[in-house]
C-alpha cells in the first residue's frame, strides 16, 4: 500500500504468492468540506423559502423555476455531503472498498434529479406562455439579486475542491450557473418593467432550464460512466498500456482494467508477461508510485506471469 504515492506494503514487506506480485497505493480521501456543505445548504434553504414566497406573490414562473432548481441543489448538496462522510467509512468483509462508491451514486442522483426538475418546470413555463400572467418586476429583480449573492458565495465555498472531485465540481458548477441565471432574471425584470412584455417571464424560465441542462449533462455523463466502471476521464487507457509495455522485461500485457473506486480514487489490475523472471518487489513498488504520480491511479494490483506458454484464460482483451 502507499500513501501519497510512496509505496509500502502490508506488514512491512511485499508478499509474492506463486509468482504473483501485488502492489497497492491508496489516495487520501478528499479533504472534508463539511463546513462548506453546511453553510451552502443553510444559505440555499433560506433563499428557496424567500424565492418561492415572493415568486407566488409576484406571480413569477421564473422565480418559482429558480426556487425549484435551488431546492434540487439543496438535495444535491445534502446527498454529496452524505457521500463525503460515507467514503471515509472503513472497508468491511462485505464492502471491501468501504463505501467509496457512494460518491458516484450521489453525483448520479444529483444529475438525474436536476433533469427531472427541469422537465417539470419547463412544462409549467410552456403552459404560462399560452396564458401570460402579470409579473411584479421589481420583486423579481430584488429576489434574483439576492440569489446572485447566495449562489456566488456557495460556489466560492467549493471552488478549491471542484478540480479533483466530481461531486464538488457538480456543486460548484450548479452554484456558479445559478448566480449567472439569477443575473439573467434581474435583466428580465428590468425589461418587464420597461416594456410590460409578460411573455418574457416564461421565456426566461425556459432559458434558465436550458442553462441547467447544459451544465448538468456533463455531470450526468461522467457519473453514469463511473457507475458503469468506465475508465475515469482523466486516465488514458492507451497511455497506461504503452507505459506498461515500455517497462523492462515486459513481453505482453493481459487483462488490463482501470475503473473508479469513487469520484476521486482509481484502481487498476493487470497481468504482465515477463519471461526473464519475476522482477522483484522494487519493480512493483516503482510501478505503483509511477501509477500514482503519472496517472493518479492510487490502487494498483499487478500479477506477474513468467511462462508465456501458459496463456492466461483472460488474455484476450474482449474477455472479462
Amino acid at each position: 500500500m502507499s500513501e501519497n504515492g510512496h509505496s509500502h506494503d502490508h506488514d512491512g514487506h511485499e508478499r509474492d504468492h506463486g509468482g504473483h506480485g501485488h502492489d497497492h497505493t491508496h489516495a487520501h480521501a478528499p479533504a472534508s468540506f463539511g463546513a462548506a456543505f453546511a453553510i451552502g445548504i443553510a444559505l440555499n434553504v433560506g433563499f428557496v423559502a424567500i424565492e418561492a414566497f415572493y415568486g407566488l406573490i409576484a406571480g413569477s414562473v421564473a422565480l418559482l423555476s429558480d426556487a425549484g432548481h435551488n431546492l434540487g441543489d439543496v438535495l444535491g448538496l445534502a446527498a454529496a455531503w452524505l457521500a463525503s462522510v460515507l467514503v471515509r467509512r472503513a472497508p468491511s468483509a462485505r464492502f471491501t472498498y468501504g463505501l467509496r462508491g457512494s460518491s458516484i451514486l450521489a453525483a448520479l442522483f444529483n444529475a438525474v434529479f436536476l433533469l427531472l426538475t427541469v422537465g417539470a418546470i419547463s412544462w409549467e413555463a410552456i403552459l404560462r406562455l399560452a396564458n401570460p400572467a402579470p409579473v411584479a418586476g421589481k420583486i423579481v429583480m430584488v429576489v434574483a439579486a439576492i440569489g446572485i449573492v447566495v449562489n456566488g458565495v456557495t460556489a466560492w465555498l467549493f471552488a478549491s475542491g471542484q478540480k479533483d472531485d466530481i461531486n464538488l465540481r457538480g456543486a460548484f458548477l450548479h452554484m456558479a450557473s445559478d448566480a449567472l441565471v439569477s443575473a439573467g432574471v434581474v435583466v428580465a425584470g428590468l425589461v418587464i418593467l420597461a416594456t410590460g412584455w409578460l411573455g418574457l417571464d416564461p421565456l426566461t424560465s425556459l432559458a434558465v432550464n436550458l442553462v441547467i441542462v447544459w451544465g448538468t449533462w456533463g455531470l450526468l455523463r461522467d457519473s453514469l460512466g463511473m457507475s458503469m466502471a468506465a475508465v475515469p476521464a482523466g486516465v488514458d487507457p492507451q497511455k497506461v498500456r504503452e507505459f506498461l509495455a515500455a517497462r523492462p522485461g515486459v513481453a505482453a500485457i493481459q487483462d488490463l482494467h482501470v475503473w473508479p473506486i469513487s469520484t476521486t480514487e482509481t484502481a487498476l489490475t493487470c497481468h504482465l508477461i515477463m519471461p526473464d523472471g519475476h522482477p522483484g518487489d522494487p519493480f512493483l513498488h516503482a510501478l505503483a508510485a509511477e501509477f500514482a504520480s503519472g496517472f493518479r491511479i492510487g490502487h494498483s494490483t499487478v500479477q506477474i506471469e513468467t511462462d508465456p506458454a501458459l496463456a492466461c484464460a483472460l488474455a484476450p482483451d474482449e474477455v472479462i
